[in-house]
This record gives structure tokens, sequence and C-alpha cells, in this order.
């Protein structure tokens, strides 16, 4: 049975939007730093990347075991009085939100009691906060003897939203575990999902956001797409070539659009064995079906359609425990951001300490860095001609739209256009 999903209105949604704002930046002062989902600068590939360190090899994790954690119906289901206690807001803002999560539809949906509402703009980050805690659930003080002394060894859970994954040592009492969570959820007005709760071996192997994550019986841990996420996207390939509302050639761009998608999503992953070579294939038949191209034609099309993305095996690199951006520290958070370009344009930001070449300021998040020719030529790609900029910066420099001398070659006619100083 699938939970209602109700949409507010345009003035709602804003007002959730603004509350949103103000909430925020007090929650990711206390959140924990196993914890993913919806929360600005961090990603699933944080908690990929955290799940290899713990079953690795190095950290022994052939021995381990993983309980898998799903909540029955959470955002449903969550305790307002227990949300209201918890939130830190001025009471004007709190009144509002409360109004906000106790609204109904007149004549059709009664005012709710519990739960938040799943089409809400400020809904995710209400879940957090109520769930705040059941990456660690307090079972983290358990002091061990080590050379001598005791130190405190932290339970390693990975929450993303309501998805929650626990890494168990050999010596750790899952029943124990089991009953600290319940009593974390009873004060929530939450349970637990008990037909999709269980614990297994790391040799078995599970599914968590899209990937089958297993250590190998030579304790070597391997990350794959998970069967389920292969055969979507097996199937919407399929649906997209299919669509005859669409010419042949924006279905072949449709697709490429999807399978780029798909693949930097598990650009992290072992993608030797995921190549998707039967879905080619069939993509090439359906082509050639078309009768618009030859055999050659077809195989440079669809290169198009099946563009390549590199991979690289549980290469991410992790957020530093707690960061969060609101934290003031520009510089790490410039530099995170900055890592999603590559090529030249990486090369030039970092030749200029991750600055914009024309105001001086950092690029931070939402920022978009773009590639600036100095003397408006873009077919010169001299790295002394070469600087990158704000997209602001870049609208007001003085040759920003120059065409290219080849261009002009090409075509006299053209004009060079200049944008005001």
């Amino acid at each position: 049975m699938q939970s209602a999903c109700s949409v507010p209105t345009i003035s709602d949604r804003a007002y959730q939007c603004l509350l949103k704002y103000a909430l925020e930046p007090a929650a990711e002062a206390e959140f924990n730093a196993h914890s993913y989902g919806f929360r600005p600068g961090r990603s699933c590939h944080d908690v990929q990347q955290g799940i290899f360190n713990q079953l690795k090899a190095n950290a022994k994790g052939i021995h381990k075991r993983i309980l898998e954690l799903d909540i029955e119906k959470c955002f449903d289901k969550i305790d307002h009085k227990f949300l209201m206690q918890s939130v830190q807001l001025p009471r004007a803002a709190k009144q509002g939100l409360f109004r906000a999560i106790k609204a109904g539809v007149r004549g059709e949906f009664p005012s709710s009691e519990t739960g938040t509402p799943q089409g809400g703009v400020i809904s995710p980050l209400l879940a957090n906060i109520v769930l705040h805690g059941l990456e660690n659930v307090e079972y983290e003080l358990r002091y061990k003897v080590k050379n001598g002394g005791t130190y405190l060894d932290a339970l390693k859970g990975f929450r993303y939203a309501d998805d929650v994954v626990y890494i168990l040592n050999p010596e750790d009492d899952e029943n124990i575990l089991r009953e600290r969570i319940d009593q974390f959820l009873a004060t929530r007005g939450l349970k637990v999902k008990e037909a999709k709760t269980k614990v297994i071996k790391s040799t078995d192997g599970f599914d968590y956001l899209g990937w089958n994550f297993c250590v190998k019986p030579n304790g070597k841990f391997i990350s794959t797409p998970s069967q389920k996420s292969v055969k979507g996207i097996k199937t919407k390939v399929k649906e997209v070539m299919k669509d005859s509302r669409f010419t042949l050639e924006e279905r072949i761009d449709k697709c490429g659009a999807v399978i780029r998608g798909w693949r930097n999503y598990h650009r992290f992953c072992d993608m030797s064995q995921h190549d998707l070579w039967s879905l080619n294939y069939w993509t090439w038949k359906f082509i050639r079906k078309q009768g618009r191209y030859d055999r050659y034609q077809t195989n440079r099309v669809l290169k198009k359609a099946f563009p390549s993305v590199k991979w690289a095996a549980c290469r991410f690199v992790n957020v530093t425990g707690t960061k969060s951006p609101f934290d003031g520290d520009l510089a790490y958070w410039s530099k995170r951001e900055n890592a999603n370009y590559d090529g030249i344009t990486a090369k030039v930001l970092k030749k200029q300490n991750h600055r914009c070449a024309h105001c001086g300021l950092m690029f931070y998040s939402g920022d978009i860095a773009e590639l600036h020719h100095k003397d408006g030529n873009h077919a010169n790609w001299k790295a002394n001609n070469l600087e990158v900029l704000h997209r602001e910066c870049h609208l007001h420099q003085t040759n920003h739209g120059r065409r290219c001398e080849s261009e002009k070659r090409v075509n006299p006619d053209l004009v060079d256009v200049k944008l005001g100083a």
C-alpha cells in the first residue's frame, strides 16, 4: 500500500521553503556525520564510500554482519508533539510550521494528526530532525580496551533519510541493538517494519541505494549496480526508443541522456561487468529496423545513444566528519564543489586556487564556472589564454561572445558582439 503524497499550493510551498531556510543551518550544526539523505553537500556516494571503508579487506569486512533496517510509513507516522519539541524556530514560525503539517484538504481529507506531507518542501528536513541519532542510537557508548588503555568504539550506522544500515562486528549483539532502535523509534511514533528488517553476512551481499555491496570469499569488497537498477535502466531505454511521439534522432538524444545519468550515478562502482552490451545490441537492431541508417552509420549513432563515462571503483572522497556548507569554511566547500569539473576547466581552476579570475571570489555551491578565452578567439586553447570566471563575471567581459577567427573566415558576415564593460 502506497502512502498518500500531498501536493501543497504555491503559497504553502513558498512558506515552507522560508521555514526550511531558517531551520536548516541550525539543524545542520547538530546532525550526525553518518546522516546523508537530503542534506546539502552530501550524497549517496558518501554512503557508498563509507560502507567500503567499513567492509574493505583492511577493515576485516569478511567477518562483519549487516543489519538492514526499514521504518514502517516513516513520513506518515511521525509524532507531531515530538517534532515540534525538536525544531528550533521562533514562536511565530513554529506556529506556522504546526499549521503546515496539520493541514488537510477541505472536503476531501481531514487534518492530519501524525506525519509530514511527503510532497512538502520541508518534509525531508523534518524527517532528518526526528530521526537524528538513529545512526548510533546511544549504542556507541562501548568502551573497549586496547594496548592497556580504553577508547570509545562507535557503532557504524549509515542513514539516508529513513533507510538505515548498521555494520556489526562479530562481538556486537544485534538483539540489544534492536531493543535500542525500538525504544528510539517508539518515542517518535514510529516502528520497524519486520518484513524488511534482517541481519545478513557481508559475504551474502545486500542492496542499498541502488547498489549491491558484497565481500567476496577472498575478503575483497565489491560494489556493483543492483539487479533492480540494471533492470530499470533496460526498461527505461526501451520505453524511450519505442516512444513514437518523438523522431528517431530525438529518441537517440534522450537515450543518451538516460544512459549518461545512469553511468554517472554508478561511476564509483565496479562497472567491468555492466557495460550494457545486450541493451546496446537491442538498440542497434531497433535503429537498423527503422531503415534510416546503414550499419556503419548505426554504429556511429549508437555512440551517441550510449555515451561512455569513466568509472573508478570506490574512489569517491567523503565529506570530512560533520562538516556542513553552513560552517563558514568556504575554502573547503569551494574545492569540493569544483571537483565536479574535469578536463581543462579543472586544471585552470586549480591554477587559480579555485577563485574567479575577475572578481577574486571563490566558487561556492550553486555558482557556475565558465571557461573564458581572454582574446575572444575560441580557437586559441593555449593555457595563457584561458581563465575560469563566474557566469555573471563572464557575461560582463568586453570580448565575451566574440566569434573566433576561423568562424569569420567561414562566414565573413559574422560581426563581433561586444558587451559593455
